[in-house]
């Protein structure tokens, strides 16, 4: 239920930009693609690792060769820490985390219908860090006080700054962007008491998206 209503807020919204500004420049677009995620943390030993994202948007004319995006997006977002197994086997451990994205840019038109530069604040809603149960009993090779499932109950609304360029034509846009996590998503590990002997209540970490998208207008 809250699931269904969320994407109806955000349909809601969607439709509420379309009506606005003029409605010859106005566009509505579904996208796809790829992103590569780090967590930039001094706490664990991280490596990047792909995954992938989708949504829509709506692009509308602003004033002169400005425009305002307003969009929505779920992806999937991975990377891989390091760990030791109860056999003191150094093992990968890839961490998934599954979340939702609300974006409004604010896009200038370097060429008009062709190439955009794009900024803004992206709101992202994040799942628990989800892993393979096998790797349950393993340690963090960083800090052998702290297992794997120790570090998955993330902070759950996480705020970004996104920078990208699109180009390509009406119909067909390729996006490369790029998103920095502005707070600490690590800090919802600080508030639990059990952790603060492991780490001092000192966690802290930003997440960093680099993605390349399809962009096809309706």
């Amino acid at each position: 239920m809250k699931k269904q209503l969320i994407v109806s807020l955000l349909l809601i919204g969607l439709q509420t930009f379309a009506q606005q500004g003029y409605r010859d420049g106005n566009r509505i677009g579904i996208y796809a693609g790829v992103n590569q995620t780090s967590l930039m943390t001094s706490d664990f030993d991280v490596t990047p690792e792909m995954g992938w994202s989708a949504g829509m948007q709506v692009r509308g004319n602003y004033y002169n060769n400005f425009s305002m995006i307003f969009g929505m997006q779920f992806s999937e977002n991975n990377f891989s820490v390091a760990t030791y197994s109860p056999l003191l086997q150094q093992q990968e451990v890839k961490y998934k985390l599954m979340n939702a994205q609300i974006r409004l840019l604010f896009s200038y038109n370097v060429v008009k219908d062709h190439v955009s530069l794009d900024i803004g604040p992206v709101l992202q809603v994040n799942d628990k860090l989800k892993f393979d149960g096998k790797y349950e009993a393993n340690v963090l090779a960083d800090n052998a006080l702290l297992t794997v499932k120790d570090i998955t109950d993330i902070t759950k609304i996480n705020g970004n700054l996104y920078i990208g360029i699109s180009g390509g034509n009406r119909r067909v846009r390729a996006l490369v962007n790029y998103q920095y996590g502005m707070n600490n998503i690590l800090n919802n590990l600080n508030k639990k008491e059990e952790l603060k002997v492991a780490n001092n209540g000192n966690f802290s970490g930003h997440i960093g998206i680099i993605t390349g998208q399809l962009l096809f207008n309706l």
